[in-house]
Formats: structure tokens, C-alpha cells, sequence
């Protein structure tokens, strides 16, 4: 939240810049166990991006209606998508750090800048070639389904510009399903309890991840060699919900974090935000099969909200119970009847 000397909040700015820039720079990035992804060519580098200003100059344009200082949100727009088409970089962070410092030098009486932008995703999709289906590398479809983003603050410094000061990365509106392996039991009974103990239940999860950089420039830098994907973050998440057997919601973002910060140790914070839309079972799955019918829950739904930093995985580190290679074992082939029973 962007304030003044004072201490009073004060910004005012734009959303929904919508920027779709096509071939912007190739990011190449590390590998990890549980992902494919390698990179992207980034031939369509779309944001929606949210910019707002702040400084003590413009506290007369709320207090007096004087607008000597003020830099219309519609040249704010246009100053946006205009150097969007200077960046030489290849990641979401880099971009809007870009234009944050540029918009900085050009108004000199700006003291601070929080801005977001949320990555547009579209997929290449494949066509028929003459040695089968091959990439089109023309074509591509918009995807709606999660999506990486940024977050940063930036402050002017006297004689350096624009410094960051805030940065969070992330990737939003994941939803995960898992048929099978996951239970929720044990929990306080009381008279204000009619929720039943489930010993296996499909567990439907919406999933926010946010991670902060122990360096920024790490995130600037796409070349820098230490740039976490939002892909690889996806496919961790993936694979954590796959292998492990888990007792809650509040459990298995555990499990995630600490796959994450293990493989990634150039992060320094990793922040989640779930919400559990665990469907309503109308014909219980059969024993043998598994085959059952499923509907939308009702609201209000249940969130977690979880964070965790390099020392909480130090804190764990070398302490895998039998209880999780059990979970590891449980989540990779047993029987949809057999998985999550009680011992």
C-alpha cells in the first residue's frame, strides 16, 4: 500500500492495461525433477497490468483539486504499453521493473510505484505437417486457466532511481482435483459438528503461490540462471498432491513448500492461499471401481492461508516419518477402494 511522508495513504493509477507484445526475448530456465518445462519463446508476452503512483506533490489534487502534478491515468496507459515495446528482457518481472524505472526518470516529482501485472497465457498449438503434427508458431489459443504474476513496489533513491523495494511472483487460480488418497478425520466433534469423517474423499483445491527472491535481480534477469518459473512452481504442486497421502488441505501446502524451497534456493518466502471446493458425493463411490457420482458444493467454503521461509524447511529437513514414504507409497498406484482407508 503506497503512502506519503506523512504517513497517510495516498496513490491513484491504472488497471487493466491490457499489453499483448509478441516475440519479446526467449527465457531459457534451470530444470527440476518434476517439470518438462524448459522455457518459453515467448513470441505472445501478454500482461493485464495494474499501475499506481504515489508522492507527497500530489496530496493538493485530493486536499484542493489542484492538478499541476497530476499525470493522467491515460497517459500512464500510454506510457505503459509504449515502452512494453523497448523491453529487451524475457520475464514478467523484468518487464515491469522496466517501466516502473522508466516512468520514474521521466517524472521526476513521482516518488513511489506498486505495480502488478498478471501473465495472459496462450498455448502454441499443434498442426499437421508434412512429418506429422508440428508446432504452428503462428497459431495460439487463449488459455483460462492459472496464471504466473508479479508484484512490486519500487521507491525513488537520491541519484540511483528507481530502487525495488517489494517483489512478490506468483501463480494464481491453479485448481487441482485428486480422486483418490486424501482424508480428513480426527478433528474436534462437538455439538456444533455435523461434518462426517472422510477416510477418502476427491479433493478439489483452488490454489494461490506467491515466493519472494532472496535477491531481486534473480527475478529481473531471465538469463540470470536462478529465475523460478511459475510452470515449474505449477508442476511441483503437481506432483506433491500426486505422492502424498494427505490428512488436510493445511498439510499438503506443507508438503508443497517444502519441495519448492528445496529445489529452489534462491527463494526466500513462499506464500499460500487455498480454498477448499471439495465436491458433494450424491452416489458414494463403489468399492471395487471407485466409480461414484459428484456435484458442486455449496458455499461458504473453507481457505488456508500459509506461510513459510528457509528456515521452517531447515526445521524439517532429515525428519521424514514412515508416515510420509507411507504417503509417497499410498499416492502412486494404489486401488481408488483402498487408498485413504484407516489403520
Amino acid at each position: 500500500m503506497l503512502k506519503i511522508s506523512s504517513g497517510r495513504m495516498l496513490y491513484y493509477g491504472k488497471g487493466d492495461v491490457f499489453a499483448y507484445r509478441t516475440y519479446a526475448k526467449p527465457l531459457s530456465v534451470s530444470a527440476v525433477p518434476e517439470s518438462s518445462f524448459a522455457g518459453d519463446p515467448n513470441v505472445i508476452f501478454a500482461h493485464n497490468i495494474t499501475f499506481a503512483v504515489s508522492s507527497d506533490s500530489l496530496l493538493t489534487s485530493f486536499t484542493e483539486g489542484d492538478n499541476s502534478n497530476v499525470v493522467a491515468t491515460d497517459s500512464m496507459k500510454n506510457f505503459i504499453l509504449r515502452h512494453c515495446a523497448d523491453y529487451e528482457g524475457s520475464t514478467t518481472e523484468g518487464l515491469i521493473a522496466f517501466v516502473s524505472a522508466r516512468f520514474i526518470e521521466k517524472y521526476p516529482h513521482i516518488s513511489a510505484i506498486e505495480i502488478g501485472a498478471d501473465r495472459i497465457p496462450f498455448e502454441s498449438l499443434n498442426v499437421a505437417g508434412e512429418s506429422g503434427f508440428e508446432n504452428s508458431g503462428l497459431v495460439y489459443r487463449r488459455s483460462h486457466n492459472e496464471h504466473a504474476g508479479a508484484v512490486m513496489v519500487l521507491e525513488r533513491v537520491a541519484h540511483e532511481g528507481a530502487q525495488v523495494v517489494s517483489l512478490w511472483s506468483g501463480l494464481s487460480d491453479l485448481q487441482l482435483i485428486k480422486v483418490s488418497g486424501s482424508s480428513f478425520y480426527g478433528f474436534i466433534r462437538d455439538e456444533y459438528t455435523t461434518l462426517p469423517d472422510s477416510y477418502d474423499r476427491p479433493l478439489f483445491i483452488f490454489l494461490n503461490i506467491k515466493w519472494r527472491y532472496a535477491e531481486a535481480d534473480d527475478a529481473l534477469k531471465g538469463e540470470s540462471g536462478s529465475y523460478v518459473a511459475a510452470e515449474q512452481v505449477r508442476d511441483i504442486a503437481h506432483h506433491v498432491f500426486h505422492e502424498y497421502k494427505t490428512p488436510s488441505i493445511q498439510y499438503l501446502i506443507v508438503q508443497i513448500g517444502r519441495r519448492i524451497l528445496t529445489r529452489f534456493p534462491q527463494l526466500a518466502e513462499i506464500r499460500f492461499e487455498s480454498n477448499n471446493r471439495t465436491w458433494e458425493t450424491v452416489v458414494e463411490p463403489d468399492a471395487v471401481t471407485g466409480a461414484g457420482v459428484f456435484t458442486e458444493p455449496r458455499p461458504p467454503f473453507g481457505f488456508q492461508g500459509f506461510s513459510m521461509t528457509r528456515e521452517d524447511l531447515g526445521a524439517v529437513e532429515g525428519m521424514e516419518s514412515s508416515q510420509d514414504r507411507e504417503s509417497i507409497e499410498a499416492g502412486t498406484g494404489t486401488s481408488p477402494a483402498a487408498a485413504g482407508q484407516p489403520k
